[in-house]
């Protein structure tokens, strides 16, 4: 009977996982979507975002799994369950939690050390037109060597420091490695581990902090500041496309009848159509926010505005 609670609770339990693993998956992939540029992006670097985004929410929902677990096991009245009055099989499923949590956080240091700095160098590569794939993978991993680089030096940090009293003078140079190698496989490199986690998380809270009390400076600032009409931008905005549209017109005519344009004028080309395509990605998000329900009740929350 127990074997079956169990069985049946297990399952609900994976079931619910499941899902918020779809809903946190499908989250990452919308969000990404929304704000990269659809002109520069690539499939390998959204992959990356997508699933370095993910990776990242996984290991925060790990927590409120965790606590759910052990109050789980537990009636309201404080005794456990048929299921989880076995020491063993409370130790399994807490093997199993602890398991995630260092899979994760591994998982976390491969994509900010390794990972992410590698595609990122090997787009950059990539602007340069005289560099063929093979130059580009050396480059970028030439440059992502420096991030694994910090990576081990937080591990061994971590993994050495502190350590248990070492052996005595007498002792050989063999016995002194050997005693590394041991404090090192007695904890399985988890303080290692956690060293390198809570040294990524410091310097997170660090940029949460200071762009939080800047956001909270500037934000009844602006408030006060006020912003500049979307009509008004809209018509400037229009006018600069029209304005734009006639460069390259003019550009253009030069070529009908046959004649190549200069070296210099198809450098203008290019720039005036690029910024062409800003300009009219920006229209489109000015049409957005023109429509957008925050931008009309925003006018409610600054009655008054210098």
């Amino acid at each position: 009977m127990a074997g079956q609670s169990f069985l049946s609770e297990s399952m609900l339990g994976w079931s619910i996982f499941t899902f918020i693993l779809m809903v946190i998956l499908t989250f990452c992939w919308f969000y990404i979507r929304k704000f990269q540029s659809r002109q520069e992006s690539e499939v390998v670097s959204t992959i990356t975002a997508i699933c370095a985004l993910a990776i990242a929410l996984i290991t925060s929902a790990l927590l409120p799994v965790d606590i759910f677990l052990v109050s789980f096991m537990k009636f309201p009245n404080g005794t456990y369950k048929d299921w989880a009055a076995n020491n063993e099989t409370r130790g399994h499923i807490e093997d199993t939690v602890l398991y995630g949590y260092y899979t994760l956080y591994s998982i976390i240091l491969f994509c900010v050390f390794l990972w992410i700095p590698f595609v990122y160098f090997y787009y950059e590569e990539r602007d340069d037109d005289n560099m063929n794939k093979c130059s580009q993978v050396k480059n970028a991993l030439k440059y992502t060597v420096g991030f694994a680089i910090v990576c081990v030096v937080l591990l061994l940090i971590g993994a050495f420091v502190p350590l248990e009293p070492p052996p005595g003078q007498n002792s050989t140079q063999w016995e002194k490695v050997q005693y590394l190698f041991e404090e090192l496989g007695s904890s399985h490199g988890l303080p290692a581990l956690s060293f390198s986690i809570s040294s990524l998380t410091l310097i997170g809270m660090l940029a949460v902090i200071t762009y939080t009390a800047y956001g909270m400076s500037v934000l009844p600032l602006n408030l006060i500041k006020g912003t500049r009409s979307v009509v008004y931008e809209r018509l400037e905005n229009t006018e600069d496309i029209d304005d734009v549209e006639h460069q390259i017109e003019k550009l253009k005519s030069k070529c009908e009848d046959g004649r190549p344009l200069s070296s210099r004028d198809r450098a203008n080309l290019q720039e005036l159509e690029g910024k062409l395509q800003v300009l009219r990605r920006r229209g489109r998000h000015l049409d957005i926010a023109e429509r957008n329900c925050c931008t009309k009740v925003g006018s409610a929350l600054r009655p008054l505005k210098f």
